[in-house]
């Protein structure tokens, strides 16, 4: 009976791809080690590259390429050594080292379920016990700037998504403050412009929950941007245990009107995925951060 239950489950993956550890050609269900040692060791270190950010209305853009193939050039541009361990539905992850450091990367798709289903999945199936998105966000405030860094402390949303864990009260999606802290000290150092605080997961990329009157209350409640993801992946990481961050890229501002060009988006990436894979490889010693 037991054989025959994980066939079926196995199938229903395999199917649907909806689990990034299952593929059709596999004849059994992975051991947990074997997963985490595919993705990247014991404990892995995970990147999240997500497709997109959200924004209200007012000629915001989406990134030109798919959540895959944005693992792919984090991989090909950075990473040594690299293999790819899933390609189910296109999102692909791959394994690499980052200055000797191993690190795995991986598409999440775009809005809260997607980042939902390959945040759990790459907690439990793979073992990561750290996520780092890296994305991009329309800003909200007059003091931050196109192309500047956000460092996402906390994740208000219009989603359903956390509610869904069917808490006894709201459950607020917060950043782990070690990854925080020493995000925000590795890009001072690197002399990058960064902003720390929260930032708005929105489900909606078009309509009433875009309007102008919606950026302005989100704006007076000290929301620096807004992104589709970050709550999700805040919420799926604190109900598996596992340490999760948001670094965003400024793409467009909601209040001016301004957008990046094709050459500063470039520009942005990297600097983005430099940040997010310093951070992601950085060692810590005697629990001083």
């Amino acid at each position: 009976m037991a054989g025959e239950k994980r066939s079926v489950v196995q199938r229903f993956f395999s199917n649907y791809g909806l689990c990034p550890c299952f593929r059709e050609q596999d004849t059994e269900l992975r051991s947990a080690s074997e997963r985490r040692r595919d993705a990247g060791g014991e404990k892995s270190k995970g990147l999240c590259a997500d497709t997109a950010h959200c924004g209200f209305a007012g000629g915001n853009r989406r990134d030109g390429f798919t959540a895959g193939r944005s693992a792919k050039r984090i991989a090909e541009t950075f990473l040594e050594e690299v293999h790819c361990f899933n390609e189910v539905r296109n999102m692909l992850g791959f394994t690499g080292l980052y200055r000797g450091k191993r690190v795995s990367v991986m598409g999440t798709g775009m809005g809260c379920p997607s980042m939902g289903i390959y945040a759990h999945e790459l907690i439990r199936f793979y073992g990561a016990a750290r996520l780092i998105r890296i994305g991009t966000a329309g800003a909200i405030q007059e003091s931050i700037a196109v192309r500047d860094l956000v460092l996402a402390e906390g994740a208000s949303t219009n989603s359903n998504f956390p509610a869904l864990f069917e808490l006894p009260g709201t459950f607020a999606p917060l950043a782990d403050f070690e990854l925080l802290y020493r995000a925000a000290r590795i890009a001072s150092a690197l002399n990058k412009r960064v902003s720390v605080g929260a930032v708005l997961t929105s489900d909606m990329f078009y309509g009433p929950a875009e309007s102008e009157a919606a950026v302005e209350k989100w704006s007076k409640m000290g929301v620096l941007a807004v992104e589709m993801e970050t709550a999700a992946l805040y919420a799926t990481a604190a109900s598996l245990g596992a340490k999760a961050l948001s670094i965003l890229t400024v793409s467009d501002h909601l209040l001016t009107g301004e957008t990046l060009s094709a050459e500063e988006r470039e520009a942005g990436f990297t600097d983005m995925a430099e940040l997010a894979l310093s951070l992601a490889t950085e060692e810590t010693r005697g629990g001083i951060i």
